[in-house]
């Protein structure tokens, strides 16, 4: 019956082991020496509908192995409150890689970085202002305990040696790198990994390459591992684990084969020739490496970190890695195929090739109407009041916007400057008096715009959290007006804040609360526009994967039937393009594309109002006059 068999499987499984052999200075599988080469890939970062294709390609390119994190906010969006299936659903993606015949080096945390959003921490931590992050304050632990007793008991069967793909479990993230430096919340977390997969379960941790970092990230009785790239002398690298680590394994566990991009910044590349040169002389050394990353995939919806001082990181995650963002295989794929080819056997079989892409072409937008004349639906439960502005936080709002809305309290028929003295707009708001349009405060580079009105004129101050730091002392990044704007050397009061729950709004069709208002509101206020496109149905291949982009359009944010894809601000770069993978698009209805343009849209001229499904990405344009 049933029991017998799940104990016959149990038996089989009894000999499964995966350990550290610190005599010969290498890994034991089963007992036998093991090197893995391995590579990175995010499943919050690639629709579950392209899990498979993804690490096939991985596969097949000769690794052994896959690096992945998990985003505690992905998963715990509300305290309490758990996802764990469909697009999030881990054990499906762990039980894809096992039958596929790759191991798993997890990450699970509780701080990730990744260019996540607050590294993967949620911001709901931050209700308790005073909370000290990645530390034994009580509250913090208190939340990690409880979010690690639901995340590691789901992972657990999925160990080695209970028969799953689990070989190795990170402790934390380049712990070595925050302030804290707090070996007792170290060991608060070792005790936990412990209780919940077992005394056997190998627990590593992961620093940069040098002793600075290695001395506060490190831990008896979790091996310590170190990250570097093709810039670093690789001997030194090792010499830094080895001073921390006299016996065990080499092990890289970030070697980077790209790196991340920021709004207002060139496109990064890193040259293929060095990287196969770097790996070459790592794997000939016998070490142990995971490529990070070997796909990077898309910050969807508002998933994007930052960093300081104050860059947010743009939609795409491309990472310049061997797949590309939408999985495409690259130069950098085969030739790093060719070079694992030369340490170890490939497997047999044909490559999954890059999916066909399809340029849908133009598709014309109609004005909906502008975000104030949709406060209704945006935020149906009406305004929170309070004399002085409240943060995100405060008004339980974690991502997207928040709309701050006040009087002036004087005439302004001269110019007065309207600031933010302490720097305060986290991180961009869209300022506008009776509605019209009178500028763009942005946090560390505008904090003073000159505005005109009289008194008792509304003013509307619509802020945009623009991703949370992801690295450093600043991960506790407060979003909205985080203090008080002056007007002259009037601070203003009597704040009325306005929540926008968008993706809701627009799954449940904005446009059916058209107001088509007659006044021919500027196209400069924050407005939303909409429009549709049809596949053919009966064609086989369709749809296939496509990229949106905007000519003419400066920043905002888009939807394809309901599914967030994420920013757009051609009007800075590098990005121009957003990637659609194919599964959020349909065949037997037109598709919806729904676009809240934040500055200026193109549609005084008709015949500029669309927007382009195009097959190519385009990921590297640099506007030459940077007016934004």
């Amino acid at each position: 019956g049933a029991l017998t068999d799940s104990l016959w499987c149990l038996s089989l499984h009894t000999n499964r082991t995966f350990q550290i052999d610190y005599e010969r200075d290498q890994f034991l599988k089963d007992g036998k020496p093991f090197r893995y080469i391995s590579g990175s890939i995010h499943y919050s970062r690639i629709p579950r509908f392209y899990w498979k294709d993804r690490l096939l390609k991985m596969k097949m390119a000769g690794l052994n192995a896959i690096q992945t994190y998990v985003p505690w906010n992905f998963h715990e969006p509300l305290p309490g409150v758990y996802r764990f299936s469909d697009d999030y659903d881990l054990e499906y993606f762990l039980q894809l890689a096992h039958e596929i015949g790759l191991l798993v080096i997890l990450r699970p945390g509780p701080y990730i970085c990744a260019e996540w959003d607050m590294g993967g921490l949620p911001a709901w931590l931050l209700t308790k202002k005073s909370i000290v992050l990645r530390s034994s304050d009580p509250d913090y632990l208190a939340e990690t305990e409880k979010w690690l007793g639901v995340l590691l008991p789901k992972m657990k069967p999925y160990l080695y040696q209970n028969g799953g793909p689990i070989i190795t479990v990170q402790v934390e993230n380049e712990y070595g790198s925050y302030f804290t430096c707090d070996y007792n919340y170290l060991r608060f977390l070792q005790q936990l990994f412990h209780k919940h997969l077992g005394e056997e379960v190998v627990l590593f941790t992961t620093d940069g390459a040098s002793e600075d970092y290695l001395k506060c990230g490190t831990l008896q009785g979790l091996y310590a591992t170190v990250d570097f790239g093709t810039n670093h002398n690789i001997t030194e690298a090792f010499q830094s684990q080895r001073k921390t680590e006299p016996k065990g394994p080499l092990v890289n566990s970030e070697f980077y084969t790209g790196w991340l991009d920021h709004w207002g910044e060139a496109h990064e590349t890193v040259d293929t020739k060095a990287i196969i040169s770097s790996l070459n002389d790592m794997l000939s050394q016998g070490a142990n490496v995971n490529m990070y990353m070997f796909i990077g995939g898309t910050n969807f919806g508002f998933w994007n970190g930052a960093n300081i001082p104050y860059a947010a990181q743009p939609t795409s995650y491309d990472y310049d890695a061997p797949l590309s963002e939408a999985g495409d295989l690259t130069e950098k794929y085969f030739a790093l195929r060719e070079l694992i080819g030369k340490f170890e056997k490939l497997p047999e079989g044909l490559i999954p090739p890059t999916t066909p892409k399809f340029a849908y072409g133009k598709v014309a937008m109609k004005k909906v109407n502008t975000l104030e004349e949709s406060l209704d639906v945006l935020c149906p439960e009406g305004p929170i009041n309070s004399t002085y502005p409240l943060t995100f936080i405060e008004v339980k709002q974690y991502f997207g916007f928040v709309l701050y809305r006040t009087t002036l309290p004087k005439n302004c028929s001269e110019p007065v400057p309207l600031s933010s003295p302490l720097n305060g707009v986290h991180d961009r708001a869209y300022v506008s008096v009776n509605g019209v349009p009178q500028g763009v405060l942005e946090r560390n580079k505008v904090i003073s715009i000159n505005i005109t009105g009289k008194a008792g004129d509304i003013l509307d101050v619509l802020v945009e959290n623009l991703g949370r730091i992801n690295y450093g002392h600043d991960i506790n990044d407060f979003k909205g007006l985080i203090s008080n704007l002056t007007l002259g050397s009037v601070m203003l009061k009597d704040w009325s804040m306005f929540p926008l729950n968008l993706d809701a709004a627009v799954q449940n069709n904005l446009e059916s609360h058209e107001t088509w208002s007659n006044n021919p509101s500027s196209p400069s206020l924050p407005t939303f526009y909409v429009g549709q496109f049809s596949i053919p149905t009966g064609i086989p291949d369709l749809p296939q994967d496509t990229f949106i982009q905007f000519p003419n359009w400066n920043k905002g944010q888009v939807w394809i039937n309901g599914f967030n894809l994420g920013r757009y601000w051609p009007a800075r770069g590098p990005q121009v393009t957003l990637y659609v993978p194919r599964h959020i698009l349909v065949t037997s209805s037109p598709n919806n594309i729904t676009v809240l343009e934040l500055e200026k849209s193109p549609c005084e001229d008709p015949r500029k109002c669309f927007v382009e499904m195009v097959d190519t990405p385009v990921l590297n344009v640099l506007p030459s006059s940077k007016k934004s």
